[in-house]
Formats: C-alpha cells, structure tokens, sequence
C-alpha cells in the first residue's frame, strides 16, 4: 500500500535503512501498535521485517531512524501539502493531548488532560489536515499550552513552509477565539470559519440581532452585527439538538437535587453539633461542579441551615437557545454561500475521527515513553504517517467497510442543520452485514485480521532433498481477492 501512496519516496526520494525502518514502524502501528522494543519483535511475527530487509533491526536502530526522520519532517510536510493543499483551500486544525508516562520529558508537563487521567503529565498535539481529513502536518508542545497559541505557528507553517498565500483555517470556537481572529485578519489572504460561544449568541439575542422567530420557517439564516464588522454570520437551529440539550439539562439537574436534598437531610439531623456554614458549602460545592450546574439554583447555606430551589428564570433563559448555534466566517457569500459554511464548519468531524483512530481505535498514540523530545516528535509524527496510510485505505475500501459511500458525493443535497441520514447502501450493510457482492463487510481491524490469514510458505519437493526451495503465496479468499482490487495490488 505504501508504494501505491507514494509514502516510501515521500519520506525519502532514495532508498536507504532508515526509511526502510520508518516504514516498517509506519506498518507495524496498523498491525500491531506496540512499543519500538516490541515492534522489532512483532514484525517477525508477519513478513514485514523480511519485505524491509530489517530483521536484523534493534531498538537502538528503530530510535536511529526516529532521529532520522524528525529531521526530514518539514520537507515530508512540504511534500503532502503539495499533494492534498492549493491556494485558497479550506484547512482543518484541532488540538488534542495524551498522557505521558514517567517525569523526565521536558514537554511533559500538567495541563487540560482530554484522557482524564488524573495526576499525570500530558504532550499537547495539533493536527492540520486538507478539507477531506486527510493530515498533512501535526506540531507537538508541551502539555501546559493553551489551544489558541498553537493556531499562528500553524499559519505561519502554512504561508512559509507550504507556500500557500491564500489559506481558510476552519477551526471550533475554543480554538479560534476572538484574540486569534484579531491576528488571522493582520494578515492578508487568511480566512476563516468558526462558530460563537453561547454567551456571544445571548448577546446577539439580547441586542436584537437574533431573533427566534428568523427560524419558524427555515432552519438556517444569514444575519449581522455591528459587533462583527465585515464578516458574516450564520444561524442555525436543529430540533433534535433543542431536544437532547433540554433532557441532558433536566437529568442534570434532578440528580443534582437528589444530591443536594441528602445534604439538607444532613444538616437537618445534625442538631446536636450543627454543620457550620463553611462545612456545608464544602459538600454542595462537590456536588454542584460535578454536574455544572450551579446557575440553575439558587442557594442558602448559613450555620445549620442548608436550602436550595430551582432558578426557573435562569433554566427558562437557556432554554431558548437550545439548538441555536452561530457561525461566523470571513468568506464573502459570492465564495461560499451561507448553506457551506455550515457545511465546512462541520467538516472539523473529520479531525475528530483523526484523533479517535489516533489515540484509542487503531494506531494508539499513547502512552507515550519516550525522555527525549525529539524522540516524542518523531513518535507522534510517525502515527500521523500511519493513519495518513489508514485514511487512505479507508476511503478505497469503503465498499466493503461498515462506511456509507454515499455520504460525500450527497453533502451539497442534504440540509446542511440537520444530522446526515445513513443512505440505503449503508443501511443494507449493516442489515445484513453483506456486501453488494455477498462479501461479509468488516472493521478497518477485523479486515486487517483476515488479510493477515494469507500465508507465504516455504516449500520444497518431497521427493527431492537436494532441490532449492521456493515461496509459494497461499490462494487469496474472495475477501482478500477484493482488497486487492480496491487498493489496486
């Protein structure tokens, strides 16, 4: 598959043993994701390591090629952005972060850990990828960096090191914040599409410039404001969303007054040595951030004495938002009417699907071991090479995986508020769990599980003990037979 890519001489124009290694680990984080020490000896587990030529390969080897290969990541960026970007296109960015295991890399560091995983360090990662969520750069910091910091060095990738003149950043709304969007318009050609925060879309609510009445007969509509000067700004209301941030609320806020009301039954009891007002404000303050929703009640708490209601005013205020979200881009309505903006901003889905195969489905970034910096760079880039490859496997296989083919080529048709209905193909898979040609249809994991039943055997001729031998590729089953065509091997 990497040869059909083109990874191999994206990596390196020139065969050498560090690319070799670097594609060998690029394979074996599909096959096997698994430290470097176990990769030298997993990939003896398949071909791979004879394929390479690397079966003599160590960890000390494996970290060589790393170091190798961290210096060559700017020209392999350059090479896939020339590939999978042009001026003007619409660019994908999102951060994330793993945890990190042990104390003794400088980039570990305490920060917003998305792994929750409590008392430990963490590497802040940002992807960059083409419209299609295809990635074409990942930057690693460390693990106490804001998500906004990170979006000028992304910029300044894409003008300097990719060329690009003319680039529309489309990022969500805690990563491209107002400060960002101030310094993204200091520079001419860069565009972009976000969406507002809730209290932003109060605001407009507020000062008139939204009203609810804009959506009884469409669920999308342009507006503007004074306090976003020359860009424009879509509103939009999904039902199923009203409806599904109203029941959260509501079992938010019941289980929240179960908790609240053993508290008053507490102080209530404690008459002999009453709970002071400091003991009581303990134990609601625990109860009350664990479900955030301390806006919706009003509190009473004093020596003794612990009660709570409902803030009807404060529900009934949030409840008219729900469903309304807001985006705000800078592209003008001739370039990208107000029906795909919306659709581009929802487009940052891809990114997540990036970081769900990168961190807990397929490739498993994490944890990560790794003490020098260098090293976690070149570990971190490796798994994007990896699910670069696993990206585009996906979209050639989509026929016999459990994807709706159908989705892409019918975005511009379907309402673009509205959650994407499955398509008939799709539901006739999973139905059946059959193909169009009575295949079985798979999980990216369970078809790499059945390609992996195909065998080289080495053989020789019985009846001669003096013959040399040869290999002989076992049959391929009708499932593997289709593999290979769909990623013309």
């Amino acid at each position: 598959m990497h040869l059909r890519l083109g990874l191999d001489a994206t990596i390196s124009s020139k065969r050498c043993r560090e690319r070799d290694l670097v594609i060998g680990m690029i394979a074996e984080r599909l096959i096997h994701p698994c430290s470097k020490l176990a990769t030298t000896r997993m990939w003896h587990t398949t071909t791979l390591a004879e394929e390479l030529d690397v079966g003599d390969a160590d960890e000390d080897d494996l970290y060589g090629a790393m170091d190798w290969l961290v210096k060559r990541q700017d020209l392999i960026e350059k090479k896939l952005s020339e590939r999978h970007l042009s001026d003007g296109a619409l660019v994908l960015y999102d951060v994330s972060s793993s945890y990190y295991e042990g104390r003794h890399c400088e980039l570990a560091q305490f920060g917003h850990n998305r792994d929750r995983k409590k008392g430990t360090l963490s590497i802040v990662y940002g992807v960059l990828t083409d419209y299609d969520g295809g990635p074409v750069g990942v930057e690693v910091y460390s693990g106490d960096t804001g998500d906004p910091s990170t979006l000028m060095d992304q910029v300044d990738k894409l003008r300097e090191r990719f060329g690009l003149k003319r680039v529309v950043m489309v990022g969500d709304r805690g990563l491209l914040t107002q400060t960002q969007i101030d310094k993204l318009k200091e520079n001419p050609g860069l565009g972009f599409i976000t969406a507002l925060r809730s209290h932003s879309i109060r605001a407009l609510v507020e000062n008139g410039s939204l009203q609810m009445s804009l959506f009884d007969e469409k669920n999308l509509c342009e507006i503007s404001s004074p306090d976003y000067p020359g860009e424009r700004l879509v509103a939009c209301y999904n039902p199923l969303m009203a409806e599904e941030r109203r029941r959260k609320r509501l079992d938010l806020i019941e289980a929240t007054e179960r908790e609240l009301l053993k508290i008053k039954r507490e102080v209530l009891r404690r008459r002999a040595t009453p709970l002071n007002k400091v003991e009581i404000a303990k134990k609601v303050g625990k109860v009350i951030n664990r479900h955030k929703v301390e806006k919706h009640f009003n509190l009473s708490i004093e020596d003794g004495t612990f009660e709570f209601g409902r803030d009807e005013e404060a529900i009934r205020r949030e409840a008219m938002l729900d469903g309304v979200y807001v985006i705000r881009t800078s592209e003008p309505a001739e370039r990208l009417p107000a029906e795909d903006v919306v659709r581009r901003y929802k487009g940052l889905a891809r990114v997540e699907r990036a970081f769900i195969c990168l961190k807990s489905v397929d490739i498993l970034i994490r944890p990560i071991f790794h003490r020098d910096p260098d090293r976690v760079r070149a570990h971190i880039f490796i798994c994007m090479l990896a699910y670069y490859v696993e990206w585009r496997m996906r979209s050639a296989l989509a026929p016999i995986l459990f994807e709706d083919e159908e989705l892409e080529r019918a975005w511009k048709k379907r309402d673009p508020v509205l959650p994407a209905k499955p398509s008939d193909s799709v539901k006739f898979k999973k139905a059946s769990h059959l193909t169009d040609d009575g295949l079985p249809v798979q999980s990216f994991k369970t078809l790499l599980a059945e390609l992996a039943t195909q065998c080289k055997n080495r053989c020789r001729i019985k009846t001669d003990p003096t013959a040399s031998t040869f290999n002989q590729i076992t049959t391929p089953t009708p499932i593997q037979k289709k593999t290979f065509e769909l990623l013309e091997l």
